[in-house]
């Protein structure tokens, strides 16, 4: 298969951003469009940071029409509500079946993640996983046709766990977890717990958190009674703001960290009720080469930043279109060896990204931030500042992956 240099996947349409403006003349042909069949909730607990899905989704298909399409081929995003695991699993079967979707891009929970990796599977199709977190999907569930932009629950503790660990914060230390009582929440507390436990901190116990809980009063008041040197948070969504109003009303009582963060569910929180170290996939103030460029088209267009889950959305359909150029194919079989072979790919993080063969993780840099002084704040979206890549400048991206013996995949066929 030949492999396309990166001026060619230019001049094929995927300088997106470089060529919007250049008025190309080109008639698309809408009539065999390249269809994205794209899936996030905008509905429920996960919904403010599905809609930020979906905007990048869209930006990211605007700009590859104004860029041309690939191949010659208008691009087509047809999105999709699912609020659970039912309705996924209804909808990414339509969009296989009736819409004929050229391959699957989304979704935010690892329970309709997992449910639509099966879907896509049986169907032989391409899935990449822009939002969800669960190890499993990389392991014992892992999929020959699924791919990870998204990071695992694993890159997200060792990337704030490994910083602790060199800060001393983490030996000896109590720690008592809150955590989501679904899919991301157990498989997440499972690899969290175990990484305190290795680096020679105390858990104190967990409280799995039905999702949706308006009133976590309980909760804190018996955080009181166990005093922790920390609380580890593993809720996700609105629950996390919810969560995060109530902990600061209380006095928030004990130092905060977490398994993960999104910065839709952070902003609503407000600065004040913040506080700590966390880690993120991607931050709007990054600056390295396409970062800035991509915040300041998302805030022309949106009037707000894009957050971690926009990128994801917004790179993971960039991978997909700059993989059917240089293939110049849209078989999903010919993208799975193409991605197994290492191509690479400007994910805006300055060091280039490349899905793992063995469990089909993206390989990429994660941030440690810090929540910023208020008087330093510019506006309400101004709330981190970037503590550290990790893992940092020229060490090897596998510092943060789940090994082998963490993550048992065993990749079917394609």
């Amino acid at each position: 298969m030949k492999t396309m240099r990166r001026r060619d996947v230019l001049k094929a349409g995927l300088g997106a951003a470089a060529a919007a403006g250049l008025g190309f003349p080109a008639v698309l042909r809408a009539q065999d469009a390249i269809k994205i069949g794209h899936l996030t909730p905008r509905t429920g607990f996960l919904g403010v940071t599905g809609a930020y899905a979906y905007m990048a989704a869209q930006m990211a298909v605007d700009e590859a029409n104004a860029a041309g399409g690939v191949l010659g081929r208008k691009i087509e995003l047809i999105s999709e509500d699912t609020p659970n695991p039912g309705v996924a699993v209804t909808k990414a079967q339509k969009l296989i079946e009736r819409d004929r979707a050229t391959f699957l891009l989304g979704e935010i929970s690892s329970a309709s993640g997992l449910a639509i990796s099966e879907v896509a599977q049986r169907g032989k199709i391409v899935y990449v996983n822009t939002g969800w977190n669960s190890d499993e999907g990389r392991g014992a569930r892992c999929q020959r046709y699924l791919f990870h932009v998204e990071g695992c629950n694993t890159m997200y503790t060792k990337t704030i766990g490994l910083w602790q660990a060199r800060e001393g914060k983490i030996k000896g230390a109590k720690w008592y977890f809150l955590t989501a009582d679904y899919a991301f929440g157990h498989d997440l507390y499972r690899v969290s717990s175990k990484f305190l436990g290795e680096n020679g901190g105390v858990s104190l116990g967990n409280d799995m958190i039905p999702t949706g809980t308006l009133d976590y009063s309980a909760y804190i008041l018996k955080l009181r009674t166990i005093k922790p040197d920390l609380v580890y948070l593993n809720l996700a969504g609105t629950d996390q703001t919810t969560f995060l109003k109530q902990y600061k009303e209380f006095g928030a009582p004990f130092p905060l960290a977490g398994g993960v963060m999104d910065t839709s569910n952070f902003w609503p929180a407000g600065l004040d009720a913040l506080s700590g170290y966390w880690q993120s996939l991607w931050y709007h103030d990054l600056k390295e080469k396409g970062s800035p460029e991509f915040t300041e088209r998302f805030v022309k267009r949106f009037g707000k930043p894009p957050e971690n889950q926009a990128w994801g959305e917004y790179v993971g359909i960039r991978i997909v279109l700059q993989a059917i150029a240089e293939t110049k194919s849209t078989q999903s079989a010919d993208l799975v060896r193409h991605f197994e072979k290492g191509a690479k790919f400007d994910i805006l993080k300055g060091r280039e990204g490349w899905f793992r063969d063995w469990d089909h993780q993206l390989l990429q840099t994660m941030y440690v931030v810090k929540v910023k002084d208020k008087a330093k704040s510019k506006d309400q979206w101004d709330i981190f500042e970037i503590v550290e890549p990790m893992p940092p400048a020229g060490q090897s991206l596998e510092l943060i992956q789940p090994t082998k013996a963490e993550n048992p995949c065993n990749m079917p066929p394609v």
